[in-house]
């Protein structure tokens, strides 16, 4: 038989007070509270503990002592990639990264992904708080946020009262698009509309499913239209609206693809987000339709692509929205009431919107 491995035993904080002679609590100054020391023993602190293989104290057990974890939460009821893919996500996820770094705590994922009803990622997430994005008032996991003991921010959705939010006045800055549309002429429209619902549908959207929307920013950027639209004489019950529950390009495509087989005389397709808007271009572009000749089309969101292509759309500062939430989050206890932020947005006239063609225009679609 082969001689038994002997492992070296891990420092601890004790032995490595005793290697030095110094106290424990020098020895986790040097990495908790490092201005308590001078430079020259923190370094001789932190060159004993690499020699003897100290790897730090304990997170668990500070955390444990402490009842601090030096973590943010951040939920989104989505696939944990779409915070990487998704561009509004991205602008998010980076300024909520820079409020953590600017006050030195961590930031921790706790995805959910839609349909899912497992809330136990919520509940076992070592977090000093949350921030909530963009999930609708139904949602479990977001009751699972709100029985912890901590402090939430909500971005853009739902609007909970005594909570925190951050988000745009989205009935004002989808009025100005749709005061825009009207003032060129449409009144012949459609709209393309991100997820309204926890349960999946890709199909026209009824009046009743539109007003009783549990996620509250698409069901106020609809109202919205319909104010503005129904003040120019259209009927809303009339004007298609169609859903889709993933917010790809490609589902804005087939959106556009189901919304003008249906309706193939509508000038104007109103997208609530510039994905969507990116979709229905495609499918636009492969109809042979000139945009904005033949039919307008717009977004929400100024994403950097739709700026790149000059897409006519209202832009929100996303980047700063993440940042403001962290902030928000973090400067919490010193506060005793819920606050509100509104964030400022900007319609941005672009190359795809244009007067309704006329009927003496030729029109090159099929």
């Amino acid at each position: 038989m082969g001689r038994p491995i002997r492992t070296r035993r891990q420092a601890t904080l004790a032995s490595l007070a005793a290697e030095l002679g110094v106290s424990r609590t020098t020895v986790s100054n040097a990495y908790n509270r490092p201005d308590q020391l001078s430079p020259e023993l923190r370094r001789r602190v932190l060159e004993t503990a690499r020699r003897l293989g100290y790897p730090g104290p304990d997170p668990v057990a500070r955390s444990l002592r402490t009842r601090k974890a030096g973590a943010v939460g951040l939920l989104l009821t989505e696939n944990l990639s779409y915070a990487f893919r998704d561009p509004a996500a991205v602008g998010v996820l980076e300024g909520l990264a820079l409020a953590c770094e600017d006050a030195g705590v961590g930031l921790h994922l706790v995805p959910a992904s839609p349909g899912r009803e497992d809330v136990a990622a919520v509940h076992r997430a070592g977090v000093d708080g949350f921030v909530v994005y963009s999930v609708p008032d139904d949602d479990p996991h977001l009751a699972a946020v709100l029985e912890r003991p901590v402090p939430t921010v909500i971005i853009d959705q739902p609007s909970i009262e005594g909570i925190d939010r951050v988000g745009p006045d989205d009935a004002a800055a989808v009025g100005k698009l749709a005061e825009h549309l009207v003032s060129l002429g449409h009144r012949q429209v459609g709209v393309i509309c991100m997820r309204l619902a926890r349960e999946r549908n890709d199909d026209f959207v009824s009046p009743a499913r539109q007003s009783g929307a549990h996620f509250h920013v698409q069901r106020t950027r609809l109202e919205a239209l319909a104010a503005a639209f129904s003040g120019a004489g259209v009927d809303w019950a009339g004007v298609p609206v169609v859903e889709r529950f993933d917010h790809t390009v490609d589902d804005g495509a087939s959106a556009a693809r189901q919304l003008l087989d249906a309706y193939p005389q509508i000038t104007a397709v109103i997208c609530t987000s510039d994905i969507l808007a990116l979709g229905a271009m495609a499918e636009a572009e492969r109809r042979g339709l000139r945009v904005p000749q033949d039919l307008t089309v717009t977004g929400f969101d100024g994403i950097a692509e739709a700026e790149r292509i000059g897409l006519t759309t209202v832009h929100q500062p996303v980047l700063e929205k993440g940042k403001t939430a962290g902030r928000l989050l973090l400067s919490s206890g010193e506060r005793s009431a819920p606050k509100t932020i509104t964030l400022p947005t900007e319609l941005r006239l672009g190359r795809t919107s244009a007067p309704p063609r006329t009927v003496e225009e030729p029109w090159f679609g099929g």
